[in-house]
């Protein structure tokens, strides 16, 4: 795409609902995808991740809404056509074939001549680091090279959207972590239109340029990464982006908005609530990184620590007040001499204050 010009939506969904006899796996779902984008469907199992990638890719037609691909309306055409090709958790590989055979299948199929295969088949080999494994069966391989196999079948096909299917789940941690990085590198090296389904909140936010948070089939909230964590619009989407997770105090607004009583007193606020009603039961969220201990001469709350958790250069520190067990993250060295049973007091920055109806969990601006 030429430097300047505007992106236009490779993919819009617009509320869209598909059930399966009483159960509904999407309700009113809406998001678009502007072209070369790496966007994420992030949510725990059961949230509709797979049933929209299904739905995308024309496997899935959807009870009502609509499913637009670079502006022309899918959703009750057929599979072939879309550019759209999705990689599943299983992988899915032809057992019987060899890794040349498996990425050759797809061009097969498509009736291409046997030289532009073989020069497809290569290109792709070169691309994902598997030159050396094409006469190999994929049972012979490891769990990443299988997998780069599975990509390699869907980017052959040279689709215009790549679907994703929490790719990465039956890997471990190290090859998780390479192939987040391999996708990264392919995400780049193409310009693919990537829409990636995954419950982890860290595969998410490390490669999601936009991330949709789902909840019952529909988005709570998308966004960057850094807006998810920023502005939360509400305590499901507070609960899920960032790692400590966000502290979770409950309690009660003050009449004139000015703080809120809690088990450890009056908290009070950068600026004053002007949509709280006196009295209302609200929860604040505050990040761990936004607790630290009290200078000397500062006021803090008197807190006990309980629990340290070194996790390398930084170390989770649990401190326990007014009955509460607050997470705070300080750097490794800060940390160093501390341990549990010390007394200590600490201060919340009440500007870092998200706070939440408990009625709804919405956010009060």
């Amino acid at each position: 795409m030429a430097m300047g010009q505007v992106a236009g939506h490779a993919l819009s969904l617009t509320n869209v609902s598909k059930s399966y006899g009483r159960v509904r796996a999407l309700q009113n779902l809406s998001f678009s995808v502007a072209e070369g984008r790496f966007f994420v469907l992030f949510g725990p199992s059961s949230v509709g991740k797979t049933t929209t990638l299904r739905s995308i890719a024309g496997l899935v037609t959807p009870d009502r809404g609509r499913v637009e691909i670079f502006g022309r309306d899918w959703t009750h055409e057929p599979i072939a056509g879309r550019g759209v090709s999705m990689v599943f958790q299983s992988f899915a590989l032809y057992p019987h074939l060899t890794v040349y055979e498996n990425f050759a299948y797809p061009l097969v199929e498509a009736r291409l001549g046997r030289e532009e295969i073989g020069r497809r088949v290569k290109e792709t080999a070169a691309m994902l680091r598997l030159d050396s494994k094409l006469d190999r069966k994929p049972a012979t391989l490891s769990g990443g090279e299988q997998q780069r196999v599975a990509l390699g079948r869907s980017l052959i096909r040279r689709p215009r959207i790549l679907l994703l299917d929490e790719p990465l789940t039956n890997l471990d941690a190290k090859l998780r972590h390479d192939m987040r990085a391999e996708l990264k590198r392919l995400h780049r090296q193409f310009g693919l239109t990537i829409v990636y389904a995954t419950p982890d909140e860290l595969e998410a936010l490390s490669m999601g340029e936009e991330i949709a948070v789902l909840r019952d089939g529909a988005v709570v909230q998308s966004g960057t990464p850094d807006e998810l964590y920023e502005a939360p619009r509400d305590l499901y989407v507070a609960g899920k982006i960032g790692s400590p997770h966000m502290n979770m105090i409950k309690g009660t607004l003050a009449r004139d908005g000015s703080f809120f009583e809690s088990a450890f007193g009056p908290l009070h606020f950068a600026r004053k609530l002007n949509a709280a009603e006196a009295g209302e039961a609200a929860v604040i969220g505050i990040r761990p990184s936004d607790i630290r201990f009290a200078r000397s001469g500062e006021q803090g709350l008197d807190a006990s620590i309980a629990m340290l958790e070194p996790l390398g250069d930084v170390t989770v520190v649990s401190v326990e007040t007014g009955g509460e067990t607050l997470r705070m993250v300080l750097p490794e060295s800060a940390a160093s001499g501390l341990r549990a049973g010390q007394q200590a007091a600490v201060i919340l920055d009440p500007s870092k204050f998200h706070i939440f109806r408990a009625s709804s969990g919405q956010v009060i601006a």
